[in-house]
C-alpha cells in the first residue's frame, strides 16, 4: 500500500483503527470550540452585573497582576492581535476601569493603568472563580488538570504555527 507520510512520526488515516478521523465528534477543534462558548456563557451572567464582557474579564485579569502594562504587553499575555485589544480597552476606559496614556519611555507605545475604580472591582471579581467552579460541577484538581492539558494544546498549536511560517 502506498504512504505518503512526510515524515515516520506523522499519523495517516489508517492510525485510527475504527474511529471516523472525520466524525464531528471526533474532533479537537470542535471540542474545544464547544468547551469555550459554553464556559464563557457559564461566565457571562456574573460578568454582566460589573459591566464586563469575558475578553474584557481577560485584560482586567492581566492588568489586576500586572498592572501598568503596555497595549503590546497585554497582547502577548492573552494571545491577542492590537486592533483587537484597542475596542476592549476604549471601552474599558470609558466604563472609568482604566487609563490609557502614552508611556513616557516610548511615544508610540500606550501605558495601560487601572484607576481606582479598576483595583475596586479586583475585590467583586474575586468572587467569580469560586462561583465558575461551583457551577461547573467539577473538583478543583480536575479543572487544573484540563488546565494543564489546554496549556499544552495552545502550546503544541502555537509551535504548528509557527512551522507553518517557516
Amino acid at each position: 500500500m502506498y504512504d505518503d507520510r512526510v515524515s515516520d512520526s506523522e499519523p495517516v488515516a489508517s492510525d485510527f483503527g475504527d474511529i471516523d478521523p472525520l466524525a464531528l465528534e471526533n474532533q479537537v477543534c470542535f471540542a474545544l470550540a464547544v468547551a469555550s462558548r459554553s464556559v464563557i456563557a457559564v461566565y457571562r451572567p456574573l460578568l454582566e452585573p460589573m459591566g464586563l464582557t469575558h475578553p474584557q474579564y481577560l485584560v482586567m485579569l492581566a492588568l489586576w497582576q500586572h498592572a501598568p502594562l503596555s497595549v503590546k504587553e497585554i497582547s502577548g499575555m492573552l494571545q491577542l492581535e492590537p486592533a483587537t485589544l484597542s475596542p476592549l480597552l476604549k471601552r474599558l476606559e470609558s466604563a472609568g476601569y482604566i487609563r490609557r496614556r502614552r508611556s513616557g519611555d516610548d511615544e508610540r507605545s500606550l501605558a495601560i493603568a487601572l484607576t481606582d475604580t479598576g483595583r475596586e472591582l479586583r475585590t467583586e471579581a474575586l468572587k467569580i472563580p469560586p462561583t465558575i467552579v461551583d457551577r461547573l460541577g467539577m473538583d478543583l484538581t480536575e479543572l487544573r488538570s484540563l488546565h494543564a492539558a489546554l496549556t499544552q494544546v495552545i502550546a503544541a498549536a502555537n509551535t504548528a504555527r509557527a512551522h507553518q511560517g517557516a
